[in-house]
């Protein structure tokens, strides 16, 4: 029985998501099971993709999103980003005053919260936004003062719109063949040999869904995760060099 991150098990989460796609196709209307990290939204969406009476999306509140609630609806009715139940909350306080991701995180779950309420948090030179399933909001903004310490003000929205992200960089390189254990070398900067025993400990994600088989193939728009290495985006397999091996992009956030 595989373990998720929250400390639950895939057989938790797809009874909740089992039963939500029932009660979506009984009442004809939207539900929605709250933030999900990638692994179990991937595992979501592969459980709902043999339900025929419902559809599946995902908001975490912006595009690219990493923790994101999983939205189930009926055919009839067009999934719009405004019915999903994420509040963004931002926190304003002094720019030398430095907090992290893991400060406003703690500060959230010492008030009870459950991981499964908080979205992605995005901290930023002298403000923080962080996403909250609609219900914990007013709870929120009448308990929060300090975080870390440091006194802040808390707002409902995105006032001074999403701190600036760190990006990403574009990683090229040449690949025999799209087989993971070629890619996962070419990206990692590992020997094929190394990248194999990765794949094969688990140490590797396609997707966000574990994969221990070396030969598998992968393809533009992939994600992998590599334990110990980090995250990338395929955002090219190909053309052929003159000498016939495979030209290879990725993205790789800094």
């Amino acid at each position: 029985m595989r373990k998720m991150e929250n400390g639950g098990t895939d057989e938790l989460l797809l009874a909740r998501v089992t039963d939500a796609a029932r009660l979506c196709a009984k009442r004809t209307r939207p539900c929605f099971v709250g933030f999900l990290d990638e692994r179990q939204a991937a595992v979501a969406l592969a459980a709902l993709r043999r339900n025929h009476e419902v559809q599946a999306h995902l908001f975490g509140g912006y595009e690219g999103a990493l923790r994101v609630v999983l939205g189930i609806f009926p055919w009839e009715i067009s999934p719009k980003k405004d019915v999903f139940p994420v509040v963004p909350l931002t926190a304003r306080y002094r720019v030398r005053d430095v907090l992290t991701h893991r400060d406003f995180l703690g500060t959230l779950m010492a008030l009870g919260i459950r991981r499964e309420c908080v979205g992605d948090i995005l901290v930023g030179e002298g403000s923080c936004v962080f996403f909250l399933l609609r219900e914990m909001v007013p709870f929120v903004l009448g308990q929060i003062q300090k975080v870390g310490g440091v006194g802040i003000q808390l707002l409902e929205g995105l006032p001074d719109g999403l701190p600036q992200g760190k990006g990403s960089r574009e990683l090229t390189d040449t690949i025999a063949s799209p087989r993971l254990d070629s890619v996962v070398a070419a990206l990692c900067r590992l020997s094929r040999e190394e990248a194999a025993r990765r794949i094969t400990a688990g140490l590797v994600a396609v997707n966000h869904l574990p994969v221990t088989s070396v030969s598998g193939t992968v393809k533009e728009g992939d994600v992998l995760s590599v334990r110990g290495s980090g995250r990338y985006q395929i955002t090219q397999i190909g053309p052929p060099t003159k000498k016939g091996r495979l030209r290879l992009k990725a993205e790789q956030p800094l």
